[in-house]
């Protein structure tokens, strides 16, 4: 792999980072943006899928230290979708961004409703609520801004089409 990929890459995924605990609480509302998912998603497609479960594993840690409850759940749920991401990668992330805002919605979905049903942290009432109208609100919320970002990030990421356009 090109160091220069790699510096990318991780360029990348920190601002994403970054973004969730900076500009994801200045948002608010019950339709989060999730620029945590987003940055483990596109990690998790550009490596193999025991180091997508790290990274994965290593940012839900991170949410995990800052929760006061349900320590593991986040690392727990981020390990499985990065995984998962990263085994499907070849399936799901074409140069195409319809398929890719799938995945995102599918990636952020499934975080979700694993979130949910281990955590426990939703009353029994609102757990239909939140996994059948605010998770896929949220998931569609950032598969929208996904695109958005991989449009603008393009470049960076050299891109087949962006390659073409430069010949």
């Amino acid at each position: 792999m090109n160091p220069w990929n790699v510096s990318r890459g991780l360029a990348v995924f920190l601002v994403l980072v970054a973004a969730h605990f900076s500009v994801r609480p200045l948002l608010g509302g019950p339709v989060p943006i999730e620029f945590l998912c987003l940055a483990v998603l596109f990690a998790a497609v550009r490596v193999r899928p025991g180091a997508a479960a790290v990274i994965g594993f290593l940012s839900g840690l991170g949410i995990d230290s800052l929760a006061l409850q349900g320590f593991g759940t986040s690392a727990l749920a981020f390990t499985i979708v990065a995984f998962g991401a990263s085994w499907l990668k070849a399936v799901f992330f074409a140069d195409n961004l319809g398929l890719t805002a799938l995945f995102v919605f599918l990636g952020k979905w499934a975080f979700d409703v694993v979130y949910v049903l281990i955590s426990g942290g939703v009353p029994d009432g609102q757990v239909l609520v939140q996994l059948l109208l605010w998770s896929p609100l949220a998931a569609a919320l950032t598969a929208v801004v996904g695109v958005a970002l991989l449009l603008l990030a393009r470049p960076v990421f050299g891109t087949r089409r962006a390659a073409h356009r430069r010949r």
